[in-house]
């Protein structure tokens, strides 16, 4: 199993940035996936980036171009800058880890942090 630690949230007027990290217990290296989801009151939980071994890279439409995920293996850390905030973007983020145990795909989710972007 891998614990991930979220930090970096925060409240933030629109069209600031804030940098989201999330901290794993262990290696990352082989972990298929790390990604970012969020979830807003009332709203299923969604993903925002996601960055694969193989370096594949995916966002969802509505933060395509404003935000950003990196992967340091060598840190167990990955990274999620956002830039040009805005109110929409209010969540709780998640962070992820898709990774093969036991013959199988398993999930690990962190707690969460707080992002609000104020109007």
């Amino acid at each position: 199993q891998v614990q991930l630690v979220e930090s970096g949230g925060g409240l933030v007027q629109a069209g600031g940035s804030l940098r989201l990290s999330c901290t794993a217990s262990r290696s990352i290296f082989s972990i298929y996936s790390m990604g970012w989801y969020r979830q807003a009151p009332g709203k299923q939980r969604e993903l925002v980036a996601s960055h694969t071994t193989g370096g594949n890279i995916n966002y969802a439409e509505s933060v395509k171009g404003r935000f950003t995920i990196s992967r340091d293996n060598a840190k167990n850390t990955v990274y999620l800058q956002m830039k040009s905030l805005k109110p929409e973007d209010t969540a709780v983020y998640y962070c992820n880890a898709f990774f093969e145990m036991h013959d199988d795909y398993v999930n690990s989710w962190g707690r969460g942090t707080q992002v609000t972007v104020a109007p």
